[in-house]
């Protein structure tokens, strides 16, 4: 079946009992959203590491942390990984849930992957395409337009990726501002949106790119920030109003945003 924004719903999870229920709460019994008539379901794993069921495949993207947090989910079959930053690239964490799923990285992390981890692994740059299980992977360019922020993501290095499985468009942004590319996407269902200080940006920038690109769902992840630049999720959704329908995930722990 193909999906398409015109048909594209949620049924796993009701639109009441995300924004409600106690970000702990869903973490404790492990829900999931599913979207496009439930082909898709989404489990949140913690910051910018989350899991998707698809009709392709089971997708990893950016998993960090201990191998143990994965245990209850499906394994791998294809990983992907943004850039080089501890939150969103760990070797050990890879080797831990690889299997035998490709890798599919930035042209930096394959150099840096270990030989272990190397066979198997593509690298794909910025604007690059791949077709994986009949799954369309665009390379988005992910990086700071802001000038005191250029030093954590510079031009040309980091992926956002659009994965379009069965006409069901997704976009992970990885750690980035608004760039041109990103606000020229077109169809984006689905859509993960980082949003923190002094790396990334803030809640209203992602608020005005999300007005711009109008993806049908949006998560804000990726918002724990340093010195004071954590951000708002709630005040983010607030800002989008009716421009998307933002969906809110336990990215973090009790105690982990100060």
């Amino acid at each position: 079946m193909t999906h398409t924004r015109r048909s594209f719903l949620t049924h796993a999870a009701a639109g009441g009992i995300i924004t409600v229920l106690p970000f702990a709460a869903r973490a404790e019994h492990h829900m999931a959203d599913s979207f496009a008539d439930g082909a898709v379901t989404i489990h949140p794993v913690h910051h910018a590491s989350f899991v998707m069921q698809t009709p392709a495949g089971v997708i990893y993207v950016d998993p960090v942390g201990d191998a143990a947090d994965y245990a209850d989910l499906p394994a791998a079959d294809l990983i992907l990984v943004t850039h080089e930053h501890g939150d969103h690239y760990n070797a050990d964490t890879l080797a831990a849930l690889k299997g035998t799923a490709p890798l599919i990285v930035n042209p930096a992390v394959r150099d840096m992957l270990p030989e272990s981890l190397k066979d198997g692994a593509m690298a794909m740059a910025n604007g690059d395409s791949h077709t994986w299980g009949g799954v369309t992977i665009d390379a988005i360019p992910a990086h700071n337009t802001t000038e005191d922020r250029m030093n954590f993501h510079p031009t040309g290095r980091d992926n956002g990726y659009v994965l379009s499985i069965d006409g069901f468009r997704t976009y992970i942004s990885g750690d980035t501002e608004p760039t041109p590319e990103m606000l020229a996407l077109t169809d984006i269902d689905l859509c993960f949106l980082c949003m923190n200080l002094p790396f990334t940006m803030t809640a209203e920038q992602a608020a005005e790119a999300v007005a711009t690109f109008k993806p049908a769902y949006v998560y804000p992840y990726h918002y724990r920030g340093r010195d004071d630049g954590t951000q708002d999720p709630a005040h983010f959704a607030e800002l989008v109003g009716g421009a998307s329908e933002v969906r809110f995930a336990p990215w973090y722990k009790d105690g982990e945003l100060g």
